[in-house]
């Protein structure tokens, strides 16, 4: 009697491959991407009373202190809405992009067991990170949509245009992120940076106020702060013809977000094979 003989397989390692298909390994392992941003989303509202109303509730209160600040002590100008619309217009983006640093600058160290023993593209890591401030961000939506009806305030059609403002924050976010993130595992330093560099920018960001009270001679400079032009283009969205948008720095602060994003995923990628080594 004769048995078939087993079939040798072999691996091949090529130098190279893994570089190569990096891009296309994104999309194989999407998989991966969706259990790290579930599991994440799970876990931040684990074992907590109120749950997923934590991201309700923080932006909320923000936006009543700085409605009570600026708009009733300071009386500073709402751009003809009321105060709690245009703040919280602001605290949409604003909260979306410290979330996402926040999130992002420890998702690698967090991740330090997967990524010292199974290959993956490293890249999967922050992005999955960025989707779970994406979903606060989506559940704050909430509280706008509630102002708005209380106020009965209607938005314009410029509001069709939001989606490509989320686009800009979204790169915003990325690109500050990725960075924070490589550096991160190798300068620990920088988790005690994140929170400085969030509380400082939100006061350093139109988010309390309208960026229309800064001088005319420094508006541009003004801008070289690349949220200033993400929060003024979703004002421009939400609010409609009761915001202008200052076009020179705007496009000034879109040049630096592009800038940011690149540079980023250069830095990310240029670092990322001694990530497992490092951390």
């Amino acid at each position: 009697m004769s048995y078939p003989t087993a079939q040798k397989q072999e691996l091949i390692i090529e130098a190279g491959r893994t570089e190569r298909q990096y891009w296309r390994d994104l999309w194989r392992y999407r998989e991966l991407f969706y259990f790290l941003a579930w599991r994440d989303i799970l876990v931040r509202y684990k074992q907590t009373v109120i749950g997923v109303a934590w991201a309700l509730i923080r932006p909320f209160l923000t936006m009543v202190v700085f409605s009570v600040v600026f708009g009733k002590l300071a009386k500073l100008p709402s751009e003809g809405v009321p105060y709690p619309i245009l703040v919280f217009s602001a605290m949409l983006p604003w909260q979306f992009f410290a979330n996402s640093l926040a999130e992002c600058s420890t998702s690698l160290i967090s991740n330090s067991n997967l990524i010292s023993k199974v290959y993956f593209p490293r890249l999967i890591v922050p992005t999955s990170a960025i989707v779970v401030a994406f979903v606060d961000f989506m559940f704050s939506g909430i509280i706008l949509l509630g102002l708005i009806a209380w106020y009965n305030f209607v938005p314009s059609w410029r509001v069709v245009t939001l989606p490509l403002f989320i686009g800009i924050a979204f790169a915003a976010s990325m690109g500050v992120g990725l960075w924070l993130a490589s550096l991160n595992v190798k300068y620990r330093d920088f988790r005690y940076i994140v929170p400085f560099i969030v509380q400082f920018g939100l006061y350093i960001s139109p988010v309390g106020f309208s960026s229309s009270i800064v001088p005319e001679e420094w508006r541009l400079v003004y801008s070289l702060n690349p949220m200033v032009g993400v929060i003024d283009g979703f004002r421009w969205a939400i609010l409609g013809s009761e915001s202008r948008l200052y076009w020179p720095g705007f496009i000034l602060s879109l040049g630096l977000v592009g800038l940011l994003f690149f540079s980023g995923i250069w830095y990310f990628r240029r670092t990322e094979r001694t990530f497992a080594d490092v951390i």
